[in-house]
């Protein structure tokens, strides 16, 4: 559970820099090469997919951060966990949503994304 723990606090600290050689780094040490990312409104593979799609959702919703909320659901190579997005010291997140990933090794191979929560 810890290992999984600090694989999904680092995939949330990749959806929160900015800079993107530094992003780059982490999700090539993050994400297997053939990786994929799904949710309602994104499908995308490999680590390119990956990092276009982080800097899209940075770029659309610029001083979003990604935050863990409340425990991480896991078993075998697999958890689930809830996070919310928005502005540093808000009151309320903008975004809320829950991932399901899906490991292989020390990797993340698969992401399915849920939004319970969005802008309008």
């Amino acid at each position: 559970m810890p290992q999984l723990e600090n694989v999904i606090r680092k995939y949330l600290e990749a959806w929160n820099d900015t800079d993107a050689a530094h992003r780059r780094a982490r999700i090539a040490e993050l994400f297997a090469p053939d990786c994929s990312y799904v949710d309602p409104m994104a499908a995308v593979a490999g680590r390119d997919g990956m990092d276009a799609l982080i800097a899209g959702v940075q770029q659309q919703f610029p001083g979003l951060r990604f935050t863990l909320n409340g425990n991480v659901d896991a078993h075998h190579d697999q958890a689930r966990f809830v996070w919310h997005a928005g502005p540093p010291g808000a009151s309320e997140p903008a975004v809320i949503g829950f991932d399901v990933i899906e490991l292989e090794g020390t990797r993340i191979k698969r992401v399915l994304g849920f939004l319970d929560k969005v802008p309008a």
